[in-house]
């Protein structure tokens, strides 16, 4: 079996900003991180740290973490930056860099933070399977036990970042039920959602209800997880009931509309004797004929092909 690598810091150097590449990252760099990040260099006139990159076959550099910093660099015309180089990254512990980087360093909102803290847990669970609850199934040690167990990731983490257990275990919670669509609504939402917010939408089981709600903070017209749900109560109770004739009219005239003459001539033949105890008996069909229309009432008279299925 080869020996596993460890990563290894290959160089510190300045490298050329048009040669590294930036993708897939966990969130889009903000405004107010670069901005900060400009006037702290423009006030001192240094970057105060490198950002990391990792070099990949080829010699391609791809960036791992400081995505503020490299953005910062670009728009002040920087042709090069500070770079600490890494060589046989793998890409967990690519990830759990700039996770830590992000943590440890940016104001992050809380919708930043469940989800930085939700992929760190599940990178630290698959890089320490003790940290599950049974262990590594090849292990002499191994329990079959299928509940996850995150204390090893939970105590790891509170004493990484100086936050208490509950708090990590709340905030690992919600950043784990978003899914992408989730993310990308509420990042748009005009007043960021809250932690308490994440956690309410975690809780909600059923999905037409959590998109509601996520769409309703993600335009404006909720300020809270509670006042959103109330508002979608409270639309549910005033939603008018449709007659169930008029659904069911709805359903049959869009069908037609859809079908090919053929498929219409079939169901008239098929049907006949249906189509005519439908027009000769129950309420007249003019009835059914616009207010400001008044033409008779049709004959009510069998269809010629209706003798074919033995109409009476």
């Amino acid at each position: 079996m080869a020996e596993k690598k460890s990563p290894r810091l290959m160089q510190i150097d300045r490298v050329p900003v048009a040669d590294i590449e930036v993708s897939n990252r966990l969130r889009p760099v903000s405004e107010a991180g670069v901005e900060s990040i400009m006037a702290s260099i423009q006030e001192t006139g240094v970057m105060k740290d490198a950002v990391h990159l990792r070099q990949k076959k080829g010699g391609k550099l791809v960036l791992i973490a400081g995505g503020h910093r490299l953005e910062a660099a670009k728009r002040l015309g920087w042709v090069e930056i500070e770079a600490k180089v890494w060589a046989d990254v793998t890409d967990d512990w690519a990830r759990l860099m700039e996770i830590d980087d992000n943590i440890a360093g940016a104001e992050l909102s809380p919708l930043d933070t469940a989800l930085f803290l939700a992929a760190r847990k599940r990178i630290y669970e698959k890089l320490h399977p003790e940290a599950t609850r049974g262990g590594d199934r090849r292990s002499p040690n191994f329990t079959d036990q299928t509940e996850p167990n995150s204390v090893c990731f939970v105590k790891a983490t509170s004493e990484k970042f100086g936050l208490t257990e509950r708090q990590i275990y709340k905030i690992v919670a919600a950043g784990g039920r978003l899914g992408p669509r989730d993310i990308s609504l509420l990042r748009q939402a005009p007043k960021p959602v809250t932690l308490k917010d994440l956690t309410e939408i975690s809780k909600i089981s059923e999905t037409v209800e959590r998109y509601d709600v996520v769409a309703a903070l993600s335009e404006g017209r909720a300020k809270s997880v509670a006042d959103a749900r109330r508002q979608r109560a409270a639309d549910a109770c005033d939603a008018p009931v449709e007659d169930p004739i008029e659904a069911a009219f709805k359903a049959l005239d869009k069908a037609w509309a859809r079908a090919p003459m053929a498929a219409k001539k079939r169901f008239l033949f098929e049907r006949a004797s249906e189509v005519w105890e439908a027009q000769n008996k129950g309420a007249a069909l003019h009835k059914h004929a616009d207010a400001d229309r008044d033409a008779p009432a049709p004959e009510s008279a069998a269809p010629a092909f209706a003798s074919r299925r033995g109409a009476a």
